[in-house]
Formats: structure tokens, sequence, C-alpha cells
């Protein structure tokens, strides 16, 4: 599971009891149709902030707000906060691509596709809210968010409250109209405004012409007549004060400051600047650091005196400084005690790690520069962090840390291999794991070891690692060897290592088409994730076990495969669904599909549509299109089945799995059966793909839809089909040699139909033999619809086996079955039928729902709701909604 969100980062600031009213800005900022963005822009100290929180609790909209930090310019850590508060703000968005942000490398195209269609498919509005967006505003962010705001829908709206402008183009939305802008010209307090605080709300009693000078001086700058204020508050000499002071921002800011902080009893004073450090204050934190034990109640003083601490929630456990104010009280801190800042850092470092948040820990101790402090935190932490897949922090601390202090810990060594690793940057590996194994063998006198049993499995991870190197290298036998010697090293009962390995060396065989060597490494995989406790690990192994089992021919024993993890599943739930049941349910439906289920194949995938993505594991989103996809071209629906098929190359996320099934290929069989055989050739030849190829497992599946591809081409000497023929028979001798029985039904099957259609050679014997072969196979699995598939053609050959052999039901079931799909379930006495998918449209449209409402019902984007529906209004010959279910009624379609 990922880091734990600091969830205070989600909660819209709280506002005090008593503000200025600013009608002027919140009129500004209130529209009947929002803008596609609203940016409020200024220094610090200028209550952005407090404008934005006080027009968000009164818009009546739900509000999706992230209070950013500098740790959020890592993309995953940024729109993990993002669709976070837009599921806090409208339970449900987000739920498909969460899981995508928690890979290695999260797709972020496929993120944000997904994110738009989600939020598309809104029924209503929602206000996004990015809070201090300039901390996160960088290389890595700007692009990706420039393209979620070309790409929003209507009835969402961005808010950015920044110290500068962001990497937006910001001309060109200003030039359409789509920019509301609030600049510091707009957010400086007016004379009016200024009398309003520090009359009404401060209590002050000021008259004009001082007041009128306050506001000359300050020029509005609301922080700057803030602390006036606190300054002002009790003094007989209001006048003599206010012109004893002049200048702009930082100057006043620190001249009133230190008029503030010189009017603070001692306590309250040194409790400002001891706490001036943390990013964010409770009472237990402030007792660890300042020693004083007064924590709870200094915070609630400061809070009534309004001396710039910020709530972070309802019930006032956490608060913050307002930024501008912390940053003086550090630069004082520095100023009056410079050698107390690091024991400071050092107290918060402490309590950060007493309370298990290591993040906060270890940036704590560095700010103390006590390094072998945070490589104790590191230490203690790393394992469970990158079981946590929580990469992206343990390779910011690869950089922080001295190479000679991680070299005397073997421990936290193996973990910054790991995280480098996990993240793809193999460049220093060999060279962290040569070193690791020179100290391992002869340990240096000062070498650290916090945790005992976490060094005993150092051997085993680091033979993990190199296992993985291999692979990534192309070199199986010594993924293999590797491999092995991990599983030999691995310390008893650490299962989690014996797993890793057996599911590299499974990775191996698999690429190099050995299944069952493969199956058997991810079965004792599987056994260790189990004995573990890692249940969405074993789950994410039944996968590919189910998948090798597909291939191998054998569909009873991957539907057993499937059940046995979705029983598993079941028997750990505690708060609902694990993540992977969702997974296990799309395999069981491809079993179902196969042997034409279809009303258990919908079940399974409607089952997955009620549980949502984000109960998936991060494959989950295009698996599960991609199935939808092959239900669909069953149902005839060639058209709707592209379109999925579209929207899962989108949402695609890779591993280290070989693509042995590429969703591409997948589509050019589609595009094939649409007749549109050109474009598949594209894809083949920006494949590169030929009939001449060297054959390789990985990529069989693409070979056997060239195959497709060229049975279907249309050239008269029939050089196309004899280019075909040949490479199927070399694909049936891999095949068998490979004992991929799966593999070999569909090549069997394809040559029978090259045989039988070739012109001037009807060899009909020969293509019943081979055809024959292919049915002995499929028949004790129950396979149907890779020869359902085929058509006209295949029910010639079927009928005439039937013809040879009555009593063999089997290519009597077939033919039945091929029949019915031809023949449909009903004739729509339309000339131009609608589809599956048109139909499904088509019923929901009877409904009262709208049409983001029918997109979500249909997990489709609204885009592709009203070209289906377009359609629809074309078939049945009508101008509008109201006339389609009226004519479709008629047809006897509703």
């Amino acid at each position: 599971m990922p880091s734990p969100l600091v969830r205070t980062k989600l909660y819209v600031p709280r506002g005090r009891h008593v503000v200025v009213p600013r009608s002027r800005l919140t009129d500004h900022l209130t529209r009947e149709w929002p803008p596609r963005l609203t940016l409020v822009a200024g220094p610090a100290g200028f209550g952005k902030t407090t404008l934005v929180a006080a027009w968000a609790g009164a818009s009546g909209r739900p509000v999706a707000w992230v209070s950013l930090e500098e740790s959020e310019q890592q993309p995953a850590s940024f729109w993990t906060y993002v669709v976070t508060a837009l599921d806090t703000a409208v339970p449900g968005v987000g739920a498909g691509v969460l899981p995508l942000l928690q890979a290695p490398h999260p797709p972020m195209e496929s993120v944000l596709a997904t994110l738009l269609n989600e939020l598309e498919a809104l029924p209503d509005g929602v206000d996004l809210v990015l809070d201090d967006y300039h901390l996160a505003d960088g290389p890595a962010i700007a692009g990706d968010v420039a393209f979620l705001l070309e790409h929003l829908p209507p009835q969402v709206h961005l808010v950015m409250i920044t110290r500068a402008d962001p990497a937006l183009p910001l001309a060109r939305l200003r030039a359409r109209g789509e920019l509301v802008e609030v600049r510091a010209a707009d957010l400086r307090f007016t004379v009016e405004e200024a009398t309003a605080y520090l009359n009404d709300v401060v209590g002050l009693d000021l008259d004009d012409p001082e007041i009128a000078m306050l506001e000359g001086r300050t020029e509005g700058w609301i922080a700057a007549l803030q602390l006036a204020a606190l300054s002002l508050q009790g003094r007989d000499d209001a006048a003599h004060f206010i012109a004893g002071f002049a200048g702009d921002d930082r100057y006043v800011v620190d001249y009133l400051v230190e008029e503030v902080l010189g009017r603070q009893p001692d306590a309250v004073r040194r409790f400002l600047l001891d706490t001036s450090i943390l990013d964010r204050l409770s009472a237990s934190l402030c007792d660890a650091v300042t020693g004083a034990g007064n924590g709870k109640a200094m915070l609630e003083s400061l809070e009534r005196s309004n001396l710039f601490v910020i709530p972070l929630d309802d019930s006032r456990q956490w608060y913050r400084y307002h930024h501008l104010f912390a940053d003086v009280l550090r630069a004082h801190l520095l100023e009056e005690r410079p050698g107390e800042v690091a024991g400071l850092h050092r107290r918060a470092a402490e309590s950060y790690a007493v309370s298990a948040e290591p993040v906060p820990a270890v940036r704590h101790a560095l700010a103390a520069g006590d390094v072998e402090l945070a490589a104790d935190v590191m230490e203690r932490s790393v394992i469970g962090m990158l079981r946590r897949r929580d990469e992206a922090t343990v390779r910011g601390w690869v950089d922080a840390i001295p190479d000679e202090v991680v070299h005397r810990r073997p421990v936290l060594a193996v973990g910054f291999i790991g995280a480098l690793m996990s993240r793809g940057e193999f460049q220093t590996v060999p060279t962290r794991l040569d070193e690791l194994e020179q100290v391992l063998a002869d340990p240096p006198a000062d070498r650290v070891v916090l945790e005992e049993h976490e060094l005993a499995r150092v051997p085993g991870a680091m033979e993990t690692y190199r296992a993985a190197l291999s692979l990534v290298a192309g070199d199986p036998a010594g993924t293999v060897a590797h491999a092995d010697l991990a599983i030999a090293r691995a310390a008893p009962g650490d299962d989690l290592t014996v797993a890793a390995a057996s599911a590299l060396s499974g990775l191996a065989s698999w690429a190099g088409g050995d299944l069952e060597s493969a199956h058997r490494a991810y079965s004792l995989a599987v056994k260790g994730l189990e004995r573990a406790g890692n249940i969405a690990d074993v789950l994410g192994c039944s996968i590919t076990l189910g998948d090798l089992r597909v291939t191998q021919g054998r569909l009873g024993d991957a539907k057993r495969t499937y059940e046995d993890a979705l029983r598993l599943a079941e028997a750990h739930e505690t708060d609902g669904p694990l993540r992977g049941e969702a997974d296990m349910l799309v395999g069981l439906s491809q079993i179902a599909l196969e042997r034409n289920e279809i009303a258990a194949a919908t079940d399974d995938l409607e089952r997955v549509a009620a549980l949502g993505e984000g109960l998936g594991l991060p494959q989950n989103p295009y698996r599960w299109r991609v199935a939808r996809a092959r239900l669909r071209e069953a149902q005839g629906d060639l058209t709707g089945a592209v379109d999925l098929l579209d929207e899962a190359e989108r949402v695609y996320v890779g591993d280290f799995s070989p693509d042995v099934c590429p969703v591409a290929a997948r589509r050019a069989r589609v595009l094939v059966a649409l007749g549109r055989t050109d474009e598949s050739l594209d894809w083949a030849r920006g494949r590169e793909l030929t009939a001449d190829d060297d054959l390789s497992y990985v990529r069989e599946f693409e070979h056997l839809t060239l195959a497709r591809i060229l049975l279907h081409q249309k050239d008269a000497d029939g050089t196309a089909r004899a280019a075909a023929y040949g490479l199927l028979d070399r694909l049936r001798v891999a095949a068998e040699k490979g004992g991929r029985t799966g593999t070999l039904i569909e090549v069997l099957a394809l040559q029978a139909l090259a045989v039988r259609s070739a012109p001037g050679r009807l060899d009909l014997r020969r293509a019943l033999d081979t055809l024959e072969r292919a049915l002995r196979l499929a028949e004790p699995e129950g396979y149907v619809r890779t020869f359902v598939g085929e058509g006209a053609l295949m029910a010639d050959l079927l009928g005439a086996l039937v013809r040879q052999d009555p009593s063999w039901r089997y290519p009597r079931r077939l033919l039945r079955a091929i029949e019915g799909a031809t023949t449909g379930p009903r004739h729509q006495g339309l000339v131009d039928p609608l589809s599956a998918r048109e139909l499904d449209v088509l019923r929901l449209l009877a409904t009262d729902l709208s049409g983001p409402a029918i997109a979500g019902e249909l997990y489709l984007s609204l885009n592709t709701v009203r070209t289906h529906t377009k359609k629809v209004y074309a078939k049945l010959g009508v101008g509008g909604r109201r006339a389609a279910v009226t004519r479709a009624r008629e047809l006897g379609l509703l």
C-alpha cells in the first residue's frame, strides 16, 4: 500500500469567526458558469487563501482542496493528492486513477485520460482548489497540469492560489475568456476594508486620518495591517506609532514582527521561535520541540490572539503558522539563537520518528545536520516503505546521505538499491551491489546494523536484484541463476525474497515461452506471498497463473486458479473487498466468454464495474476494457469493441511481465473483422512484422494477428495467403514444441480456413483433417468462441464435419453457436440495425438520466455517448431524444 496521505492537506482552511466582508472580490469570483481557471496570484500575506476559502464555503458546490508543499513536485505525490481531494469532495471520482498512480512509473497520459473521463461523467460541478501551487510547480508537473486544464470538462473549475504565475498558457486562456484573475492590486485592502478590519474586527477605534495613513503606509497589504493591529493593541500613542514606520513589503513586516514579538511575554516569544521550524503544529509535537509541556494551551492562546496561527482541521488538533509569519520567525531564530536551531530540529526528528512518521523525521534530522540520526530513521523504515511502494520517497533519500554513511549500513544500502531498481535507475546498481558484497564479506569496524533480522535478508535480496538486472538485460539464464541463488541465500522465514526470486525466474521462463516452468515458479511465489500475508500480490500472481493456463489450453485449470484466488481474497476481507478481486472476475469473464457463456461473462464484468476500478490492481483498468471489448465483439458490436480497445491503450500500464497480447494487436484483429484491412496492415508495418520473421513467444500473438491480416488481404495471385499459411505452419511447430495448446488450437483453426479458402486449391479433406485436430484439442476444455468468431467459412467446415460424423456432438454445438451469432436475438426492423452499444445507450435514453449520467452508467466518455446517440437518432430517423424513445417503442426495441 502507498504511504499514508497527510489528510490535513485536504481540508478547506478554517476562517476566523469574524472576517472583513469582501463582496467586491467574491462577486468577481462567482460566475453562473465558472471559467476554466481562476488564478489568485500575489505575494505572501495578501489574504489569497482566506479569500478563496470564504468564497468556496459560500459557493454551494463541492470543493476539492489541496494545500500543496514542495514534496508534491513529484508527479505521483501531486496527482495522488489531487485525485484524493476530488474523491473526498465527490466520492467515487478517481477510483480508476489511484491504482495507476501506485505503479513505480505512473503512466501520466493514462492517468490524466482516465481522470478526465471520470470528471466528464460527473452530473454536477466541482471546484478543484490548488493552494500554494508555486511550491509544486515545475517541469515535472507543469505539462500535465496544462494538459488537464486544456481538456477539463465544463462542469469542473480549477482554482490556483499562488505567489508566482504558473507555467500555463495564461494569454490563450485570457483571450478565450476562460480565465478569471485576482491579483495583488485586487487583494489589497481598500480604505473601507481597512477600517472594517481595524475598528470592527480588532476594535482599535482609530480615526479616519490614522486609518488612511496606516493603509497608505502598508499599501493595503493585509499581513502588514494585521501585524500593525497587533502592535497597536493597548497603545495610547497610535498616531505616533503609525508615523514611525515606512517602507514596503518585507521591511514593513520585519519591523512589525519585531514589534509584535517584542511585546509578547518571554514564554510566548520563545514558543513562537522554537516552533517556527515546524511545517505543522500539534500539542504533542510542540511539547517535544520546546520541552515545556504547554503546547495545547499555547496553541489555543495564539489562535485566540490572532497570532497568525491557522487551524488545519475541525477538531483543532493541527495548526500551521501563516507562511510569511513563519519565515520571519525563522529568520529571528537564526539571528538570535543560531546555536539552538540544530537541537530544535533534532528533537522534532526524534518526535516524528517515535510516531512512525519517517519522512518529516528525516527532513528535520537533515536540517539538524545529524546525518547519522537521519540514516537511523531511514534504515528502520526503508524496507517497510518499499513494501508500501513508496519508492519515490526512498529514492529522494539516496542523494541526501553521503555514500560513506550508506556503505557502513548494509540494510540501508540494500533498501536504496531497491528504490533505484523500482524507479528503473539501473546504472549505479551493479557497483552498489559489488560494494555491498564486500561489506558483507569483510565488515568494517564501524558497521551499523540496527535490526539483525533485516541484515539476515540482505544476501537474498541482493541476488534478487541481480536477477532483476539480468532480466532487464535480456539474460534469462542469468535471471534464473541469480533467482536460484536468492532462494538459497534467503533467511529462514523470508518468504518475500523467495516469492520475488521465484516470480523473476518465472518471468524469464515466461518470456522464453517455457510456460510450464513459469507456472511452477509463480506457484512457488504465490505460496511465499500467502505465507507473508501479501494477499494483493497473491492475486497479482494469480493473474499470471491464469493467463499461462489459458495459453496452454487449460481453461478449466485457469478458471480454478481465478476462483481459488477469489475465495482467498474473500476470506481475508475486513472492511470490504480487497484490491485484486476485480482482476479475478475479469479473468473468469474471459473463460466464460471463450465457452460462449455470454450471460456469465457479462455478469462478471458488471460485478467488476460495481466494485470500481479502485479495487483492481494497476493493470486492471486496461484488462477490464479489453475483456469488455471482446464481449462487445462477441455480441456483434465491432465498433464498440474498437472504442473500448482505444480506451484500453490509453490506460495501459506495463510491468516486468512480457506483453504477450498487446492491446494494439487485438485492435488490429477487430479492424480486420470490420473490413479495415489497410489500417491493420499499417499497424503491422509500424511493428515491423513480416511473415519471414524469426519467431519468439513474446511476439507470437502479433504474428498470429499478422497471419489473420494476410488471410484477409485481397491479392490476385494468392501471395498473401501463401505467406500466411507458411507463417501459420511455423507458428504451429513452435506452439507444439512449447506446449502452448491454446495457441495451437487457434493456429490450426486458421490453417483450416486458409486451406479451404485458397482459390483453386479447394482441398476440403486437408482442411477438415486440420480442423478436426483443433476440435479434438479444444473439446475437453469447452472452446467455442475461437471457432464461432470465424463466421461463415468456419460454419461451412463444421457442417462438413457434422455430415461426416453425425454422432460427434461438439461440431454440431459449434455450428449452432455460429448460427445463433449470425441471426442474433431479434430482428430490429431497421435497414441499419443498432449495435449492442447503441442499444445500451437507447435504453438509458428512455430513463431520466442526463448525458453525463449515462456516460457514467456505461463507463464511457461523454463524447463517446454523444457519438452513439447521434447514430441512434440517424438509424431511427428521428431528431431528438423523445422521438427516439417513441420510435424505439414502436419497433419493440424497448
